[in-house]
């Protein structure tokens, strides 16, 4: 019966280590197509930030900045 359970665990080791492999590949799969499309995202924003909303002398972040206080004080 040992020889038994030795097969048993060799082939119990080979598919935990084959779903871990798997596992791994589409959880950094996704990670690297969210970052790409977080980044994008923002590249974008920035641009439409720096053409449309930013004041002169302003940085891109000041801008969000006043802008996010327009809106809350908008909606009071």
């Amino acid at each position: 019966m040992g020889k038994f359970k030795e097969v048993n665990k060799k082939i119990e080791d080979t598919v935990v280590n084959s779903y871990k492999k798997v596992e791994e590949t589409v959880v950094g799969g996704y990670k690297k197509v969210e970052d790409t499309v977080v980044g994008g995202y923002k590249k974008v924003e920035d641009k439409f930030v720096d053409s449309f909303l930013r004041k002169d002398g302003e940085t891109i972040e000041e801008a969000k900045e006043r802008v996010k206080k327009e809106q809350e004080e908008a909606g009071k």
